[in-house]
């Protein structure tokens, strides 16, 4: 039997020091459940004059990721810098150099992973990613594993909890994006540029990795359609519970016989559905298999002890392995090529808020557009007139985004259609 599992960590921010914290914390039941102990030999920051809550010893301590990714006594590598570089560089020199691999990147693994785990089969190395997607919300590990024996035909969740927030927020009191934004903000629940979150690209990235193991494809971070949050305002979120709705930022993926479906963007889903009670800066993946039927995983999705939860676990996982000699044992399960259907193929139902002159005729104008577009309609409402104008709301059936597409922006040529406000589709549950 090893002695120990000798780790080491690049970064000691939120997430690395959330991890640390858990390992000093739980040390001895760890190592019950590894075999051995899992000692953390070096921890490398650029900036050690930061206040942290946990004190890592002086003798520990580096500002050179050298010595962690050239130290032969080395195990595992932690890296928990984020972004592309340096910390694709560093990954791949660790497992160059024989080292197995955690990381809770999910920018790197996003638009690196296929890279990333076949230098990793070169070696019969480990690299776990758990805390990339939800946090401490177990997904990566299910999806390959125990839920392993299923073909998986739809994903969806919300899995940014910055715009979560912002949402729950704003169909609470009523209030448009600008300002809930900057109170969230105030709150520390996002970043002094939001741009990531509220347009839809961290909820991409995540994307990408859930669709990538899911669907046993390897998916391009290009080939996911993106739209952020930025329009949907209060009116929207108070029609929206008027129909039976609530307003998130979706991540879905579904395995079509055309292609799979890849897209993030704002949806009105109903009331009753699953996702629809989790709020704040709580993340949720629903996941659909052929012989599980409907699962869902929910927790806490970002923070020091949710994703340091799964960098451990991820942690536990290789230690073990290297106490039985079976690293490598998990290859890339993205074996297949399946195309990705184009937006405009996708079909969904759609939800438009516009503003048009209040005078007779309008609707019918309007209703004859989606009719030569083959958009069958399945709602409209009238409920606010502002002098000469009236806002409408159109609730469509199911149809092809392309069609969709092509009935708006016909539209909006009319004289009597002032704007097309806002257009958010319905996911239906």
């Amino acid at each position: 039997m090893r002695e120990a599992v000798r780790v080491g960590f690049l970064g000691a921010g939120t997430v690395g020091m959330g991890a640390l914290a858990l390992l000093e914390r739980n040390a001895a039941d760890i190592a019950q459940k590894v075999g051995c102990p899992i000692e953390v030999v070096r921890v490398a920051d650029l900036d050690w004059s930061r206040p942290r809550a946990l004190e890592i010893p002086e003798a520990k301590r580096t500002t050179e990721a050298a010595q962690v990714l050239d130290d032969p006594s080395i195990d595992i590598v932690v890296e928990v810098i984020g972004g592309v570089q340096p910390a694709l560089s560093y990954v791949l020199r660790a497992l160059g150099n024989g080292k197995n691999v955690v990381t809770s990147n999910k920018e790197l693994i996003a638009k690196h992973g296929k890279e990333i785990l076949d230098e990793a089969g070169k070696h019969q190395l480990d690299v776990c990613f758990e805390g990339a997607v939800g946090g401490g919300i177990p997904i990566i590990r299910p999806l390959k594993q125990c839920l392993a024996g299923n073909r998986i035909q739809r994903l969806m969740g919300i899995v940014n909890g910055t715009t979560n927030y912002i949402l729950t927020e704003m169909s609470r009191s009523r209030r448009d994006f600008p300002e809930v934004l900057a109170e969230a903000q105030a709150k520390g629940y996002a970043e002094a540029n939001p741009a990531d979150d509220v347009e839809g690209t961290d909820a991409a990235y995540k994307l990408t990795i859930l669709a990538s193991i899911a669907f046993t494809s390897r998916v391009d971070l290009a080939q996911v359609y993106r739209e952020g949050i930025g329009r949907v305002g209060a009116a929207d979120m108070a029609y929206a519970q008027e129909l039976g709705y609530v307003i998130k930022l979706l991540a879905l993926g579904t395995d079509t016989p055309q292609g799979l479906e890849l897209r993030v963007h704002p949806a009105l889903i109903p009331a009753t559905h699953p996702l629809a009670s989790v709020g704040d800066v709580y993340n949720a993946i629903f996941v659909e298999g052929d012989a599980v039927g409907r699962v869902m995983f929910y927790g806490r999705g970002a923070g020091a002890d949710p994703t340091g939860s799964a960098v451990v676990g991820d942690l536990i996982d290789i230690a073990r392995n290297l106490t039985h000699g079976a690293t490598g044992r998990v290859p890339c399960t993205c074996f297949l090529d399946k195309p990705v259907k184009p937006m405009d193929q996708v079909q969904s139902e759609f939800y438009l808020r516009m503003q048009v002159v209040d005078r007779p005729g309008v609707l019918a104008k309007v209703a004859t557009i989606f009719g030569e577009e083959a958009v069958s309609l399945q709602s409209v409402v009238q409920r606010a007139s502002y002098g000469d104008r009236a806002e409408i709301v159109w609730i469509t059936h199911r149809v092809a985004e392309g069609n969709l597409n092509r009935s708006a922006a016909r539209i909006e040529q009319l004289p009597e259609v002032l704007e097309i406000s806002s257009r958010l589709r319905v996911v239906a549950a």
